[in-house]
């Protein structure tokens, strides 16, 4: 809901209540979405889930430097086919939500991710930025998208992660139309739950991310700028055991967000590999797909089965 359509001063605190309230209500949490035993009765289910964006950062801010478009390269020629052997070797499924231009850039490491039992989902054309754009804009860039992916995959996407986030007004709408089954988006959670728009029932699942359990604030790298990366590796996977032990504790959900050209580097992956031996030690664990997570929620909804979309 817009400010313009109330036609409202840029001073929030002289707004009617009608005003923020609208807002506030526009997208909500709504019912959260946790069995009493996830499948196959474990405790925790566990969601991974990489980012490959790749050289689309840099292309979505017209930056066309060899040594830009270089770093993201690394997440593809380095960093994915370090991930991919990791994942094979504890037997651990992932999500890969991969902008369209990276799948038609890389489109063998796209093809990848399917044939060795991972989901692939969508993450925009080039990693735009939606809040700048118009409905139509984004629609026609999240269709894009999708076609894209089930071109270059044979297989059609059933999930969505916006780049950076980022949530316009539009947004759920056009995920809505285009019958994504999950969002992975917000973060009004640790675990799903269904999204409520104006305060009605969608029947969408989202499976909220947080900024703690993604690799990028710990470790970005702005030459220019004030970014730098902060923390040591193992200070960062100290907060990501945690994380876990206390989803393994509330019997909920462990969902982690990584990116290839970040955790890939040498030192980094060791924190990942020590992550899943954590993880591994406890019993009743099961690592599920961003997809397989939110059939599982989607179970928790009133009237579920073959026939709710």
């Amino acid at each position: 809901m817009s400010s313009e359509g109330f036609a409202l001063p840029k001073e929030s605190w002289r707004w009617p209540e009608t005003a923020w309230r609208g807002h506030v209500d526009a997208v909500r949490a709504g019912r959260r979405l946790v069995p009493a035993r996830w499948p196959g009765g474990a405790r925790v289910a566990v969601a991974l889930s990489f980012d490959s964006d790749h050289e689309t950062i840099p292309l979505r801010d017209g930056e066309t430097s060899p040594g830009r478009l270089a770093q993201g390269e690394y997440g593809a020629r380095a960093g994915a086919p370090r991930i991919l052997r990791l994942l094979e070797r504890y037997g651990v499924p992932a999500t890969f939500f991969m902008p369209a231009v990276s799948a038609l850039i890389h489109p063998e490491e796209a093809r990848a991710y399917t044939r060795d039992g991972h989901e692939l989902a969508v993450h925009g054309w080039i990693h735009e930025r939606n809040m700048l754009l118009d409905r139509e804009e984004e629609r026609e860039l999240t269709v894009r998208a999708l076609d894209t992916l089930t071109t270059v995959t044979g297989q059609r996407p059933v999930g969505i992660r916006t780049p950076s986030w980022d949530f316009s007004d539009s947004t759920l709408d056009i995920m809505l139309e285009l019958g994504f089954a999950y969002d992975s988006s917000l973060m009004a959670d640790d675990e799903p739950y269904e999204i409520v728009a104006g305060g009605r029932s969608t029947g969408l699942v989202e499976i909220p991310v947080d900024w703690i359990r993604d690799d990028a604030p710990y470790f970005t790298m702005d030459r220019y700028g004030s970014v730098r990366p902060h923390s040591r590796p193992r200070g960062v996977g100290e907060i990501w055991h945690d994380e876990f032990d206390a989803a393994y504790h509330d019997g909920g959900v462990f969902q982690l967000t990584l990116h290839p050209h970040v955790i890939g580097h040498r030192s980094r992956l060791v924190v990942l590999r020590e992550l899943l031996d954590h993880i591994a030690s406890h019993q009743d664990v099961w690592f599920a797909t961003h997809a397989q997570l939110a059939d599982a929620a989607r179970s928790m909804l009133p009237g579920s089965g073959p026939d709710r979309p």
